[in-house]
C-alpha cells in the first residue's frame, strides 16, 4: 500500500510539475517575447489574436462603401458609440473598452495623446480580470501604458504621440477594460487560447516578483544581438546589372541565425530596392524581397535598430530572424538595377532540431505606383493559404503632396473569417504611433519603427523648432512582433486601407515576413518590373 502511494504521489508531483511548465504566466511570456526560436515554431499552447478599438462600428461589410470607408475611428462626442458599452459602478460611469470571456493574455495597447501636444489626462483605465469587482491594475490612461508609470521602458513607451505596451497581462477566465471617461482611440490586442488552457492570472504581487526578469528583457531588447554559436559563411562580389551571386549553406539540420549585407554605396537611394535579396531553403524559394523592404529601412539608407533588425549608420543591414530548414539552404543577391553594386554578406548558421512544429522563414514584396486615393480602397498587401504565423513587415509610401496620408485602418481576417478579427483605427496607429501628420520625425523601438518620415531621419532629425505637417516623399513604417504574431491554421490576408486627405496618386511598397509550412502559399510572386517602377520624389521636392 505504502508502494502504491508514492507511485500516485510521484505521478501526481511529475503532473502537477508538467502543468506548471506549461503554465501561461506573467515569467513564460516575458522569456518567449525574447526568445526568437519561438516564433519559428507554430505555437505548442494553441491562441488566435484579437483585437479591441475604436473602429468605426458603420464598418460593417465591404459592400456598403460609405460604411466600410468610414474615417471616424474615435469618441469624440456623446453621440459617438466606438466601443462596447457603458456601465456604472459605485455611481461611476465606466466605458467598456474590452470584455473578453476566456483564457487570454493582452499583448499590446496603444492610446493616443488626446491632444497632439499634451500627453496628460485625467482619465483613469481599469483592467478587470477573471470577473474580480476590484481591477487587478488601474491607473492613469496615458501614463499606466506609456513606460513612465508602473510598467517599465521599453516594455511600454511613449512613441510619437502615443501611449504603447507590450507588457503581459495574462488572464484565465475572463478580461474587462473600462475608462472612467470617453475613451479617445484605442487598440487593445490580445491572445485567445484554447477553452482549458492553464494560465496563471496576472496580479500584482507576480508583477513585483518578475520585476528583476522585466529588467533583464528590456535589457535584451534595447541590445539585441544573436547570442547563438554557429558557422560563418560569406562572400564579397562586385554585381554588374542583371547579375547574381549565391552561396550555399551547410548541409543538414540547421538554422541561419543571423543574416548580415552591406552595400558599398547608398548615394543613389534606389539601390535598396533595386538589389533583391533570394533565399531557398530545402530546393524551395522562400524569400525574394528588396534589401531595404527587407531589414525595413526603405528607399534609401534610413538607419534604426530593433529587436529583429538593424541598420547601421555605416550601411551594414542585419536580421536575426531565425530561419531553419532540414537540409540544405542558398542564399541569393540580384543586382537588377543599372548601375554595378559591391555587395558584402555573411550569415552565421547554427543548430536547429526540427520537429512537426517547425516552419520556414518566408519574406515577399509587393509594390504599385501610382496608386489612386480615390475612390478608397484597401490594398493587399498578402493574402496566405496553409499554416503558418504572421511576424512584421514594412511599409515604404510615396506621398506627392505634403497633408497628412495615413488615415487607413489596417484590416486581418484570420482562417476564413468573414469579419476581420483585427480591425485598426488608421496606418500609424498599427505601426504604433499617433497625429500623424504632426509625426514625421525619425523614432525607433525594439517592435516598431519610422524609419524615415519626409526628409528627416536618424542621420538628418527634425528640428525643434519645425512647425510644420509636411509628410510628402518617402515615409517608411515598420513593425514586428514576438507576443502579438499572428498564427493561422489555414490562412490569413492583411489589407491596408488607403485613406489620404488628398485625391492624388500615391507609390506604395511593403515587404512582409512570416513562417509557414512548406507547402504554405502566398498570393506574392517576384516582379522586377515593379521593383524598378520606383516611385519619384514629388516635384520641388527639398534637398535632403
Amino acid at each position: 500500500m505504502k508502494h502504491i502511494l508514492s507511485i500516485i504521489f510521484l505521478f501526481t508531483t511529475v503532473l502537477g510539475f508538467a502543468q506548471n511548465k506549461n503554465e501561461v504566466s506573467i515569467e513564460s511570456l516575458l522569456k518567449d517575447m525574447v526568445d526568437r526560436d519561438v516564433v519559428a515554431r507554430f505555437p505548442s499552447t494553441n491562441f488566435r489574436l484579437k483585437q479591441e478599438s475604436s473602429y468605426n462600428r458603420a464598418s460593417t461589410t465591404p459592400q456598403d462603401s460609405v460604411g466600410w470607408f468610414n474615417n471616424h475611428d474615435f469618441n469624440s462626442k456623446d453621440d459617438d458609440h466606438n466601443f462596447i458599452r457603458t456601465e456604472e459602478k459605485n455611481g461611476q460611469k465606466e466605458w467598456v473598452l474590452m470584455d473578453h470571456v476566456g483564457p487570454g493574455a493582452i499583448v499590446r495597447t496603444w492610446m493616443p495623446f488626446l491632444s497632439a501636444n499634451k500627453p496628460d489626462t485625467d482619465i483613469e483605465i481599469k483592467i478587470y480580470l477573471d470577473g474580480n469587482e476590484e481591477p487587478a491594475l488601474q491607473g492613469n490612461m496615458l501614463g499606466l501604458l506609456d513606460g513612465t508609470g508602473l510598467i517599465p521602458f521599453p516594455l511600454a513607451h511613449q512613441s510619437l504621440r502615443s501611449a504603447v505596451s507590450f507588457f503581459p497581462i495574462p488572464y484565465a477566465k475572463s478580461c474587462k477594460i473600462t475608462t472612467t471617461q470617453r475613451p479617445f482611440f484605442y487598440q487593445f490586442t490580445y491572445r485567445e487560447y484554447d477553452d482549458y488552457t492553464p494560465i496563471k492570472t496576472f496580479t500584482k504581487d507576480d508583477f513585483d516578483k518578475t520585476l528583476p526578469l522585466t529588467k533583464e528583457v528590456g535589457e535584451l531588447l534595447l541590445a539585441p544581438k544573436n547570442t547563438m554559436k554557429g558557422e560563418d559563411v560569406s562572400f564579397s562580389a562586385k554585381l554588374k546589372s542583371k547579375k547574381e551571386k549565391s552561396i550555399k549553406l551547410p548541409e543538414g539540420n540547421a538554422a541561419v541565425r543571423e543574416l548580415s549585407i552591406k552595400l558599398d554605396n547608398y548615394k543613389n537611394p534606389d539601390v535598396t530596392r533595386t538589389v533583391i535579396l533570394k533565399i531557398e531553403f530545402d530546393g524551395e524559394p522562400t524569400v525574394w524581397c528588396p534589401l531595404g523592404d527587407f531589414f525595413g529601412n526603405g528607399i534609401g539608407l534610413h538607419p534604426f535598430q530593433g529587436w529583429y533588425r538593424t541598420v547601421s549608420e555605416d550601411g551594414t543591414m542585419i536580421c536575426r530572424w531565425v530561419m531553419p530548414y532540414q537540409k540544405t539552404g542558398k542564399i541569393s543577391i540580384v543586382n537588377i538595377g543599372e548601375t554595378t553594386v559591391n555587395v558584402d554578406l555573411k550569415a552565421t548558421v547554427g543548430q536547429w532540431n526540427w520537429d512537426s512544429e517547425s516552419m520556414y522563414f518566408n519574406a515577399a514584396w509587393k509594390g504599385q505606383y501610382p496608386v489612386a486615393t480615390r475612390p478608397f480602397s484597401d490594398w493587399n498587401y498578402i493574402t496566405i493559404k496553409g499554416r503558418g504565423v504572421y511576424v512584421g513587415d514594412a511599409l515604404t509610401v510615396m506621398n506627392p503632396v505634403e497633408r497628412w496620408w495615413g488615415e487607413g485602418d489596417e484590416r486581418i481576417y484570420v482562417d476564413g473569417e468573414d469579419f476581420p478579427s483585427i480591425f485598426g483605427t488608421g496606418t500609424e496607429d498599427y505601426y504604433a504611433y499617433s497625429w500623424g501628420g504632426k509625426s514625421n520625425e525619425f523614432y525607433e523601438h525594439p517592435f516598431h519603427a519610422q524609419p524615415r518620415s519626409h526628409i528627416f531621419n536618424k542621420l538628418n532629425k527634425k528640428p525643434k523648432d519645425f512647425k510644420g505637417k509636411n509628410t510628402s516623399g518617402y515615409s517608411t513604417e515598420t513593425r514586428t512582433r514576438a507576443l502579438d504574431v499572428m498564427p493561422f491554421s489555414s490562412s490569413l490576408k492583411l489589407d491596408m486601407e488607403v485613406w489620404s486627405w488628398t485625391d492624388c496618386e500615391m507609390g506604395y511598397g511593403v515587404g512582409m515576413y512570416w513562417y509557414g509550412d512548406k507547402q504554405t502559399t502566398s498570393n506574392r510572386v517576384p516582379d522586377e518590373k515593379e521593383a524598378l517602377n520606383v516611385p519619384p520624389l514629388p516635384k520641388n521636392f527639398p534637398n535632403e
